[in-house]
């Protein structure tokens, strides 16, 4: 994982970019185009809006290539006290909670926000950096998951029960604690804590720990089922 950190001075809140997490969602320009201009230079203006609009909206940015740090008494940046992990169609894991992951025993990247590659092209492991825009169409491949799958073990949540990550108000006492997340080379994602793990049609199971697959040939999607070792995937992160 390399970073191309850009930052973005304001009055009350600076603004960080990770120009290589960004996979162009858009929740930044759709949110605060005033603010999150790409046809602008510099493309953000921290000071276009009230910095808690800002801050709120950065909070909707999936992969965590946005953050900020308040420099007036405003609140700073959560840690969400829930995990959730979405698999999103022909698309990336999304991460949102309280997220570590770890390579060689040693912690690599600590954020509340990430996009995990799943299509197994990315050119910077594990993350996602859009590839699946290319293979995926290239494929025909429109990936059909399922959250209770073969070998898979999950306690089902209601629709009532389930929350959005960006709008939940979270809860000390509640807290699922800690997800590591453990890229294996040339194999899954290990992830090791307590999670809600949702599909793209929203439905949701929790999990204490999972194996996802991140080659992208997985038939039992977004769990790993060992086509990796059939298919000859490799890493190099």
């Amino acid at each position: 994982m390399e970073e191309d950190l850009h930052e973005y001075h304001g009055k009350n809140i600076e603004v960080s970019y990770d120009h290589n997490r960004c996979i162009h969602v858009r929740e930044c320009v759709k949110g605060l185009p005033g603010v999150f201009d790409p046809n602008q230079r510099p493309w953000v203006d921290a000071d276009n809006a009230e910095a808690d609009e800002v801050a709120r909206v950065i909070e909707r940015c999936p992969t965590g290539a946005l953050h900020y740090e308040r420099t007036d008494d405003g609140t700073p940046e959560p840690v969400p006290s829930s995990n959730i992990v979405t698999a999103t169609v022909n698309g990336p894991l999304y991460l949102h909670g309280d997220i570590v992951i770890r390579s060689n025993d040693e912690v690599v990247l600590e954020d509340t926000r990430i996009g995990l590659c799943r299509c197994g092209h990315t050119m910077n492991g594990p993350l996602c950096d859009n590839s699946h825009a290319r293979v995926f169409e290239a494929a025909g491949n429109e990936l059909a998951d399922s959250v209770a799958g073969e070998g898979s073990e999950g306690k089902q949540v209601e629709e009532d029960d389930t929350e959005d990550p960006s709008d939940s108000e979270d809860s000390a006492d509640q807290s699922d604690g800690k997800l590591i997340v453990t890229p294996t080379p040339n194999g899954p994602l290990i992830l090791d804590g307590t999670f809600e793990l949702r599909n793209s049609e929203g439905v949701s199971t929790r999990h204490d720990e999972a194996a996802l697959c991140r080659c992208g040939g997985s038939a039992n999607k977004p769990f790993c089922d060992g086509t990796h070792d059939r298919i000859g995937f490799t890493t190099e992160e």
